[in-house]
């Protein structure tokens, strides 16, 4: 499929590099920008030549959300629909075999701070800076809390969306909503470092421990280990482990042969 709002490039490296593309608009998110990306996304995980996706922002901003000149003259049937629309991204991420890094630089406001959270990494510049907004102009982002409310507890999430206010990467990262901060000029090729050393790794090893993590979510206690140990014992039958094993005792790289 052909993007207009969305660049997708894949690296001789095996990162899939996925580049939000309003910066005119700040990467706000239209109805063609959301299903473009949600489109993307499933591409890119689908592709035997991409291990890891790197998400980021063109522009002054990774995204300020929504773009509210679609806001008027809808139902409340079709605001429902459009905003299911908007929020799909956030929500596919997790279905993603494949690790999804948000490159993260600027502002990632209201939605675009839902897509930061809902990146299963985040890798940010030292200028960045994310917040639920939408409370500020008379909306609220009581969809983009739900993957923020995942990173930083009931408390702290319900403080960022009632109020609204901007937080700095210093705080993100002591709250679990970023994984490191690095300086401003040196995102680029930090984020793509990082992509490329998970790319390094067993393909197959990283899709099983992130579909296991997020499927086991919600489970109890018991079951998740139950569900984790099943999904080791899978991944000890597969050439990838073999290879990685024998490799350890070779003391050589190993040549990964699954997708």
């Amino acid at each position: 499929m052909k993007f207009e709002k969305v660049i997708v490039e894949i690296t001789e490296t095996h990162v899939g590099v996925l580049t939000l593309n309003r910066p005119e608009n700040m990467n706000t998110f239209s109805s063609k920008m959301a299903a473009e990306l949600t489109q993307a996304l499933l591409e890119l995980d689908s592709d035997p030549e991409v291990r890891v996706i790197l998400l980021r922002g063109a522009g002054r901003a990774f995204s300020v959300g929504i773009d509210v000149n679609e806001l008027e003259g809808k139902t409340a049937i079709e605001y429902r629909q459009w905003i299911e629309k908007m929020e799909l991204p956030l929500v596919t991420i997790s279905k993603l075999k494949k690790p999804v890094i948000a490159q993260l630089h600027g502002v990632a406001a209201a939605n675009g701070m839902g897509l930061v959270a809902a990146a299963d990494l985040v890798i940010a510049a030292d200028n960045a800076r994310m917040g639920l907004t939408a409370i500020n102009v008379g909306l609220n982002c009581v969809g983009p809390v739900i993957p923020v409310a995942r990173c930083v507890g009931r408390k702290k999430a319900l403080e960022l969306l009632l109020y609204g206010n901007l937080i700095k990467p210093p705080e993100a990262l002591a709250l679990g909503l970023i994984n490191k901060i690095v300086p401003r000029d040196e995102i680029e090729s930090q984020a793509m470092e990082w992509a490329e050393e998970l790319a390094k790794k067993s393909p197959i090893a990283v899709q099983i421990a992130k579909t296991s993590f997020y499927h086991s979510e919600d489970m109890n206690y018991e079951q998740q280990f139950a569900y984790m140990n099943e999904a080791f014992a899978r991944l000890c039958t597969t050439d990838d482990a073999k290879e990685g094993v024998n490799a350890f005792f070779e003391k050589r790289n190993p040549v990964w042969q699954e997708k």
